[in-house]
């Protein structure tokens, strides 16, 4: 179903698709290809919104640094001083988070308003980055596609092409509770990843190396209750792969409910929402953003996140739920 879901201060209209299967509804925006909500059953069957977000559309743009649901880019995550060299070129971008840049600048993606088109079992938007774009060269045609699958899974697939040599890294910045939106903390979720090494970062959160989890805060790998204080990238185990595989998951013990990620994505950014504030409190909620690596256009030895023409970009990430 498609609907007007407002107007921006421009009178630009935004819609919203309502996509529903196999007891799964998900209610995605034009405004920022943002998930609004996601409704799924606990292990009672009872339905409940299990993501961070707004009953209307004003509180997106009077919001807009938490990310709230967003489809992030040209490039999720920071890019360390706001500056990267490509082909002996170097692109200045906005520093937008203390000395870099973050999710794509002041006006990412996550504030532009999207085409839409209906597909079987959910919606494909689209847009067009016009070079120069915060300062990311390359026009860049995209594209971002929501279904259900048969299970109820939610299913986003983003591509692009360019006609310029550019960087791409695009990711959904969902806040989950799976005990639902505005119940508390998530912090005593139960969170396992398959990744045996993270980036540590500095006092900027510009990554500094690959360590191993042996040991630290940061081993998840045999599951155990996520806590707090964590904005930190994770070097999944499986790499860069051709489909999805499963990389995490996240479980709540009060409603049983169970969410799966899969991806074709090397890394995934842990963030358990911290610095979130009114109307929202720190740590209700938490994030897990599939992506590549935080600056990697400046560092090489990271998988690379060039796009050339002629090539097209790919990546697709599975959110799956059940209960127990």
């Amino acid at each position: 179903m498609n609907e007007l879901f407002g107007t921006l201060s421009d009178g630009t209209a935004v819609h919203r698709w309502t996509l529903e299967r196999a007891g799964v509804r998900v209610r995605v925006l034009t405004y920022g290809g943002i998930v609004q909500s996601l409704e799924v059953p606990d292990r009672d069957g009872v339905p409940r919104n299990v993501v961070l977000g707004f009953d209307d559309l004003a509180g997106y743009p009077a919001h807009p640094g938490p990310y709230f649901g967003a489809l992030v880019g040209r490039y999720a995550n920071r890019i360390a001083g706001g500056r990267f060299t490509l082909d002996e070129v170097t692109y200045d971008l906005p520093r937008n988070d203390g000395p870099n840049c973050l999710h794509g600048g002041e006006l990412g993606f996550d504030r532009r308003v999207w085409d839409a088109e209906p597909v079987e079992h959910g919606v494909r938007l689209s847009r067009v980055s016009a070079h120069g774009e915060e300062g990311f060269p390359g026009r860049l045609e995209l594209t971002a596609e929501y279904t259900l699958d048969a299970d109820g899974a939610l299913r986003i697939v983003y591509g692009a092409v360019t006609d310029a040599p550019t960087v791409v890294n695009l990711t959904n910045h969902g806040y989950f509770n799976l005990s639902g939106a505005r119940s508390g903390s998530a912090g005593g979720h139960e969170l396992r990843l398959a990744a045996s090494r993270f980036t540590p970062v500095d006092e900027h959160l510009i990554p500094t190396g690959v360590d191993s989890v042996e040991g630290t805060r940061f081993d998840f790998r045999a599951g155990r209750k996520v806590g707090t204080g964590y904005d930190h990238n994770f070097v999944l185990d499986k790499g860069v792969t051709a489909a999805p595989e499963e990389v995490a998951e996240l479980h709540d013990p009060a409603s049983g409910r169970v969410m799966t990620v899969s991806t074709t994505e090397p890394g995934l950014q842990l963030y358990t929402a911290d610095h979130l504030s009114d109307p929202f409190a720190p740590g209700d909620g938490i994030a897990l953003e599939t992506q590549h690596f935080p600056d990697s256009p400046n560092r090489p030895e990271f998988p690379s996140t060039v796009l050339r023409p002629g090539e097209v970009y790919r990546s697709e990430t599975v959110y799956a739920f059940t209960a127990r």
